[in-house]
């Protein structure tokens, strides 16, 4: 019986063994648990930096290199290097700073209404409706609508026959408006699918700042004698005044980006803007030098000037925010 037991339990050296096994994996589990909380959460966004680098920074950096030189795209191999005579070309060029100052109106055009009308909606939808939740999907059917597909819509509603808006408008009165060929109205026209297609994604925005709002200052000043547009104006814009900001920032970069909406209004002859250019954009300017005219080098160039113009208007919304923070 002692002889059998003594077969049967473990050695000492055997249990020294399993005991150091048992030591390495808790160091090891330790080791990995350390590694895990210093290095882990560079691993989650390791993919976006990957993306950033080869879809966001490269792209900048070669176009940066691009537009110091002349290059065209049917050979985009061979460069000749010119310096900053494609920037210098930029300064004497008519046809940029006219469509520079059509970006500005039509950047105006579209962002200053498109939020106005976005806040009033958003007010509107804060209050208790019946069926709100289509209503908010409903603002935001523009939103997910193909800029390809509203825009064309918006061509025949602004024909100049047969449009509809100037059935309107002889209904009224006035005589019709050549929409497309027109230099102020043509850039009403194209302001107007901007606003149509934006206003629902910011007030969607503002009606989440809104709803942030603590309701005890609603109550306060409404015990004060507050009417529900003095609450608006005292309570509600004061508290989005963040958001506010915030939206005209990216309002504003998305207007000196505006490419879709002209491209297409119009109707397919190329990226000239309309016969006499009265509505060609800084994008569409830069779509007309890179890939029709096949110039590479300026189309680099125009696309760091856009860059240039983004990062002035950044730097400015930051300094007057400062300013305004500081009152």
């Amino acid at each position: 019986m002692t002889d059998k037991t003594a077969v049967l339990s473990p050695s000492p050296a055997r249990t020294a063994r399993k005991g150091e096994g048992e030591g390495r994996r808790q160091v090891w589990r330790s080791r990995r648990y350390r590694w895990d909380v210093r290095f882990g959460p560079y691993a989650f966004v390791a993919p976006f930096f990957l993306f950033f680098a080869a879809f966001g920074l490269f792209p900048l950096l070669y176009t940066g290199w691009a537009a110091l030189h002349q290059v065209e795209l049917t050979d985009p191999d061979s460069m000749t290097w010119v310096g900053l005579k494609n920037f210098t070309r930029l300064w004497d060029d008519e046809f940029f700073w006219n469509a520079l100052r059509n970006t500005v109106t039509i950047g105006l055009l579209s962002t200053v209404p498109q939020l106005l009308i976005a806040l009033g909606l958003a007010h509107l939808l804060n209050y208790r409706l019946r069926g709100s939740a289509f209503f908010r999907v409903a603002v935001l059917t523009p939103y997910a609508t193909s800029v390809a597909a509203a825009t064309l819509v918006f061509v025949l509603l602004f024909g100049r026959d047969y449009g509809m808006v100037n059935w309107a408008l002889s209904g009224l009165g006035f005589g019709p408006v050549d929409w497309q060929n027109g230099p102020l109205a043509s850039q009403v026209a194209v302001s107007t699918i901007v606003v149509w297609r934006w206003t629902g994604y910011n007030a969607l925005i503002y009606l989440a700042a809104m709803q942030a709002v603590p309701a005890e200052l609603y109550e306060s000043a409404e015990l004060d004698g507050a009417s529900r547009w003095r609450q608006f104006l005292h309570v509600t814009v004061p508290s989005l005044r963040p958001t506010i900001f915030f939206t005209c920032v990216v309002s504003t970069i998305g207007a000196t980006q505006l490419f879709g909406e002209p491209l297409l209004f119009n109707g397919g002859a190329a990226a000239t803007g309309g016969s006499d250019h009265q509505f060609q954009t800084l994008g569409l300017y830069l779509y007309e030098q890179g890939w029709v005219n096949l110039h590479l080098g300026r189309a680099s160039a125009i696309a760091w000037a856009m860059f240039l113009i983004l990062l002035l208007i950044a730097g400015a919304a930051r300094l007057l925010r400062g300013r305004g923070e500081a009152r």
